[in-house]
Formats: C-alpha cells, sequence, structure tokens
C-alpha cells in the first residue's frame, strides 16, 4: 500500500544527517535537465563508466545523452545553535542562474521546513561564484541571511567576470556593501567543527568544506563532484572545468579523504545528496 505520509518521512530522513552533535539537512533548491549533452560534458568517460554511474544514480542519466542535476544547498546546526549554510542554492526567478537553472528554487520553504528564518543563519559558504551556487544570498538588492558572514573564496572574487558576469553586480557588491563578504585564500573556520578545504580546479578558488564532530564527518564537494561518473572515474575531466588537471588532483585528494575518514559525501548535484565513497 502506498502511504504518502511515510514517504515524505524516508524523504526527509534521507535527506538529513546527525553528525556527532551537529544535525545536516539537505536543502534541494530544484532540479532540471543540463544543458550540455552528458557525452559533451564528459567526452573522456567511457560505456563501462557510464554504465556504472547510471547504476549509481540512475535518476540522473535520462533518455538521448540528457543528465539531470538536482541544486542542493546545506543546512548545518550545531548543538550550540545557530546556523550554517554551505552554498545558496539557484534562487529567486531573477537570480543570476535563470538563463539555464530552473528557478526559482526552494530556499525560503525549506528552511521554513526546518524552522530556520533568514535572520538565523551565522555563516553562508559560497563553495564557488558559479550562478548555481549564490542565488539565495541577496534578495532584491540586499543580503538574504542579513546575520550572516558570507565567506567566499578571493580567487572566485578576482575572477568573477569570467565565472558570470552578473554575480558581481547582483551577488558581490551588495554583500561589500553591508560588509558581509569575507573573502579567504586558506581553510578557515565557518563554525564548531566546520572548517573550509581549498579544492581549486572546478574554478580558480573553489572551496570545500569538512564537518567533524566526534567519530563522524561530512565531506562538502561542492563542484568537485558533479556526476556520480566522477564517483566511480574520478579521472574523468569536466568540459566546465576551469584548470581539469587541479580539478582532477582536488577531487583524488577528496574523496580519498572521505574514505580515510569514513566521511558522508554531501553532493552539489546528485539526486541523493548524501554519499557513501
Amino acid at each position: 500500500m502506498h502511504h504518502p505520509a511515510s514517504e515524505a518521512f524516508d524523504t526527509q530522513r534521507r535527506r538529513t544527517r546527525r553528525i556527532g552533535t551537529c544535525v545536516v539537512h539537505a536543502l534541494c533548491d530544484g532540479a532540471g535537465t543540463f544543458f550540455e549533452p552528458l557525452s559533451s560534458a564528459f567526452p573522456d568517460a567511457g560505456a563501462t563508466d557510464l554504465a556504472s554511474a547510471a547504476a549509481l544514480d540512475p535518476d540522473a542519466f535520462l533518455p538521448d545523452d540528457r543528465w539531470r542535476l538536482h541544486f542542493h544547498a546545506f543546512l548545518i546546526r550545531p548543538r550550540e545553535g545557530g546556523a550554517i549554510l554551505i552554498d545558496a542554492g539557484i534562487g529567486p526567478a531573477n537570480a543570476p542562474a535563470a538563463a539555464w537553472a530552473p528557478t526559482p528554487g526552494r530556499m525560503p520553504e525549506n528552511l521554513t521546513s526546518w524552522g530556520v528564518a533568514p535572520d538565523d543563519v551565522d555563516v553562508v559558504l559560497l563553495t564557488h561564484l558559479h550562478s548555481d551556487h549564490v542565488g539565495w544570498s541577496v534578495v532584491e538588492g540586499r543580503p538574504y541571511f542579513p546575520n550572516a558572514r558570507y565567506v567566499v573564496p578571493k580567487a572566485d572574487h578576482d575572477a568573477v567576470e569570467k565565472l558570470n558576469q552578473r554575480v558581481r553586480e547582483a551577488i558581490l557588491t551588495p554583500l561589500a556593501a553591508t560588509g558581509q563578504l569575507d573573502l579567504v585564500e586558506e581553510s578557515v573556520r565557518l563554525g564548531p567543527g566546520v572548517t573550509t578545504v581549498p579544492t581549486p580546479g572546478h574554478t580558480p578558488g573553489h572551496t570545500s568544506a569538512l564537518l567533524q564532530s566526534g567519530n563522524d564527518a561530512v565531506l562538502f564537494s561542492g563542484d568537485a563532484v558533479l556526476n556520480a561518473l566522477q564517483l566511480v572515474a574520478p579521472r574523468v575531466a569536466y568540459l566546465f572545468d576551469d584548470a581539469p588537471e587541479a580539478a582532477r588532483a582536488a577531487r583524488l585528494a577528496l574523496l580519498e579523504q572521505a574514505r580515510l575518514r569514513g566521511a558522508w559525501l554531501a553532493t552539489s548535484h546528485l539526486t541523493d545528496p548524501f554519499v557513501r565513497v
């Protein structure tokens, strides 16, 4: 018998992990088909790799060489209180990602469902400045999280015109005007047990994050991993990586760290936000 309420509970359960004294919620801001065919996005992928990846994340592999992305942000709630947000989704209808991503996203409803208001968020890490990771940072010209420190990789800030010309005007300039923009170059502490992990390559300053609490850990991969293909064949290059060799090295190191720590990998674009590697 089909039980919609049970199914909804199971979906929420799969989107939440308790990591020591912290709770991590995956917030899916939307899902949609990518504009670049799979075969050109990952031109070096072989048939065996593709079959293994499709078995790992079948919902992401569509007919006619198309592939589906989910757009996840992650909410960390430490026992001490407050909230840390890893990435800011695709954003409202007029966000910079609207040209290609399924805006408007669902960030406001997602936060409300977990009893969190924008005022409650202390820190927002933007793993990189591609438009689908920054969308809810600023809404109608004002920071959406008015009390938050926005941690942004300096190398991406300095290269933002190359990454997305709208992001400087729509996101960075308003954050700088309110004094909420915090540009970082190395590993920094975001909150209790949460630090950034530089993983450059997808963009010049791409940054992942590690939450370690007790014996539990989760690594937030950002776009170091975009598709299950990069889990089964992590050396495969991605068309839109800024520096493919650096991106490959960062991905291999991140996956190795996840294995060594026994950590969950929190993925930005796979169907299931939390995976084991």
